[in-house]
């Protein structure tokens, strides 16, 4: 039976986190040609993810992929092997590992070249902002494989409404970039040669931010419906932090944009 044990380890082959400037992780993935993403690769990005999330050096994260492609999708020759029970076994593991980035704690943002297809674009969904070269395709074809995007269908459809969403998954077809633009499935298109230093760039705002404060936050949009419930708990808890102290007698006596905040 197969499962998928999603743990840390200095063994890592095919995922690296670089730290390109104070306070920015990247987590790079590399699986050549393709970048597609196979139970491995699922394993070492949620280590990854685990590592940079307690990283409290770390103020927001990149992920990519690499110049030509980020991803193309999930690494059909071994899902195609896969009994009814042990996709069973796998299933909750790897959509965990999948929607990774929602749960770090840090903004997050993707920086997408190429293709970001299937399993690469549920990754992608998982991250805050998406960043594309203006030569990139995305789409999730699962359905043209018999199969369903295990990670992204609600991630999706909370983006660009139920409607489209469906539209995308039930045809599996490809979006070009104008139209991920006009849907809301990107936030950014910058020519190839520009994905990976956009990505820095949007990052870096956040180096020196209230690290507290912008967790809290993330916490609020990933609890969904019960979401205005969590903000009340966030927002009284962080009337403990030394940032928000910092913040508001900075706000009160400079104004806004002067704080500076060390992250408790």
């Amino acid at each position: 039976m197969v499962s998928v044990q999603v743990v840390s380890s200095p063994m890592a082959e095919f995922v690296t986190v670089d730290r390109p400037e104070t306070g920015i992780a990247v987590l790079r993935f590399a699986r050549p040609p393709m970048n597609l993403i196979d139970l491995q690769v699922a394993r070492e990005l949620a280590a990854a993810a685990a590592e940079v999330g307690v990283d409290e050096q770390v103020r927001a994260v990149v992920v990519y992929g690499d110049e030509r492609v980020f991803s193309a999708g999930n690494e059909l020759s071994e899902l195609a092997l896969f009994t009814p029970e042990q996709a069973a076994a796998m299933a909750a593991d790897l959509q965990s590992a999948l929607g990774c980035l929602a749960g770090l704690p840090q903004p997050t943002v993707a920086a997408i070249s190429g293709y970001a297809l299937g399993a690469g674009l549920e990754l992608a969904l998982g991250a805050d902002r998406r960043i594309i070269g203006d030569n990139a395709k995305l789409g999730l074809p699962q359905t043209l494989a018999g199969l369903i995007p295990l990670a992204g269908i609600r991630r999706l459809s909370l983006l660009i409404g139920p409607a489209r969403a469906k539209d995308l998954v039930y045809s599996g077809r490809f979006v070009e970039p104008q139209e991920a633009a006009a849907l809301g499935l990107v936030d950014e298109v910058v020519p190839p040669d520009d994905v990976y230093v956009s990505a820095l760039r949007w990052a870096r705002q956040f180096t020196a931010g209230p690290a507290r404060a912008l967790a809290a936050a993330k916490r609020v949009f990933e609890a969904g419906t019960h979401g205005h419930d969590r903000a009340r708990t966030e927002w009284a808890e962080l009337f403990a932090t030394e940032d928000r102290s910092i913040g508001t007698g900075s706000y009160l006596a400079v104004g806004p944009g002067s704080a500076e905040f060390v992250g408790r």
